[in-house]
């Protein structure tokens, strides 16, 4: 079964500096192969076989949670209270090395050390009262931090937000 997750993504400058970094544009993976592993790497090449993806991350807090993600997994990016854009994810990995490379955090900030590729991508700018409108979920509802939902909830914004209908932007 697809999960879906809701993960802020926009919040801060550092997020929005990661965001043009690895989301804007697709980030060179194999510019860091000497970090990464070597069954990492080859499913990274498999799923990206130009060697570029687009990527995102979460902190070790969420490591339980993240072991979880598989590939076809969907995405919400939130910030500004809206969804911005819906990912499939392609290859979710550990690699904190990997991270700092790709990310290069200010000294202090917090440093992912989870990271996903994403197959599919699309910036869309849905507010939250869209998603709030939809059954089981409450108004006023800032998405803060980041959000498995359960299989309820997941089918009914997986209707909802069918990305293939949605413009690539």
């Amino acid at each position: 079964m697809t999960q879906v997750f809701i993960q802020p993504s926009y919040g801060t400058r550092e997020t929005r500096r990661h965001w043009a970094d690895t989301l804007d544009a697709e980030a060179r993976f194999r510019d860091h192969a000497d970090l990464l592993d070597p069954a990492d790497l080859a499913r990274l090449d498999e799923l990206h076989p130009g060697g570029r993806a687009r990527f995102w991350g979460a902190t070790a807090k969420h490591d339980k949670r993240m072991d979880t993600v598989t590939t076809g997994d969907v995405v919400l990016m939130t910030g500004q209270k809206h969804v911005l854009a819906i990912g499939e994810v392609g290859h979710s990995f550990r690699n904190p090395a990997f991270a700092q490379r790709l990310w290069n955090p200010a000294p202090g900030t917090c440093l992912w050390s989870n990271a996903y590729s994403l197959l599919r991508y699309w910036p869309v700018r849905m507010p939250y009262e869209e998603i709030w409108a939809l059954p089981g979920f409450n108004a006023g509802d800032n998405f803060m931090g980041l959000r498995f939902l359960d299989a309820a909830k997941a089918a009914v914004v997986l209707a909802h937000t069918a990305p293939e209908r949605r413009t690539t932007g």
